[in-house]
């Protein structure tokens, strides 16, 4: 007797596995916890605005305490006073966690070559998703966040391996 016309959804019972399960529910359902130092927080705080609608990826939810997130978005130019802030705040975020440096000041020091600002958020934070621009578009963040959601997906085990997302998305 073949399979055809079976409908698994028809008796009631679908099945996957544990970690298959987890995975897609982390993945839908990604928290950021918003860190706008500087001028890549308007771009991160349009995000969320109608016209880009990031409720669509089940992370509209920015929450303001560490322990409600799972995914830090470093938005703006750190300096090493304010970067023992951002690692306390990454620190006290539930595993599993994930950081997205947002623009070119949160991933490389951006044009501030002086001794106050830290040359890329990745000397003390362990960065999933790079994304380009000064100050990155909308879109670039959702692309981030896409990326980030397939890597979740993928089950990524292992040392983390950053991506990078240029400045033109498609």
């Amino acid at each position: 007797m073949g399979l055809e016309g079976h409908d698994p959804l028809k008796n009631g019972f679908l099945t996957t596995r544990l970690d298959a399960l987890l995975a897609w529910a982390r993945k839908n359902s990604l928290w950021p916890m918003p860190m706008g130092i500087s001028c890549c927080a308007i771009e991160m705080m349009a995000v969320v605005d109608p016209r880009f609608d990031l409720s669509r990826f089940g992370s509209e939810v920015m929450r303001f305490s560490p322990r409600q997130c799972d995914v830090m978005i470093v938005a703006g130019t750190v300096t090493y006073k304010m970067a023992r802030v951002v690692k306390k705040i990454y620190d006290q975020m539930p595993d599993p966690k994930w950081v997205i440096s947002m623009g070119a000041c949160a991933s490389s020091g951006g044009m501030f070559r002086s001794y106050a600002v830290v040359q890329g958020i990745d000397q003390f934070l362990p960065v999933d998703v790079y994304v380009a621009g000064c100050p990155p578009r909308p879109e670039n963040l959702m692309n981030a966040l896409l990326m980030l959601q397939k890597k979740i997906a993928e089950g990524e085990t292992g040392p983390r391996k950053p991506v990078h997302i240029d400045e033109k998305v498609g």
